[in-house]
């Protein structure tokens, strides 16, 4: 599990954010996690999700039908 550094800043989308982004439920994002179709994204402190923009392309292209699991 990736935690989220002290580098430099990007922007970073929270669940809630993603899910209204992409018109998807909590329960879906979840799952193309698991199955390995989007990265693990880093957590901030409380253990929640942070998206970053490499995850939002990520999801952009598993809508579009590109089911792929990524390395």
């Amino acid at each position: 599990m990736k935690k989220v550094s002290d580098g430099p800043q990007q922007k970073l989308y929270k669940t809630n954010e993603v899910c209204e982004m992409f018109d998807i439920s909590r329960a879906t994002l979840f799952r193309w996690e698991r199955e390995g179709l989007i990265t693990e994204p880093p957590r901030d402190w409380r253990n929640w999700r942070l998206y970053t923009a490499e995850n939002v392309e990520q999801i952009k292209h598993v809508m579009s039908g590109g089911r792929k699991e990524v390395a």
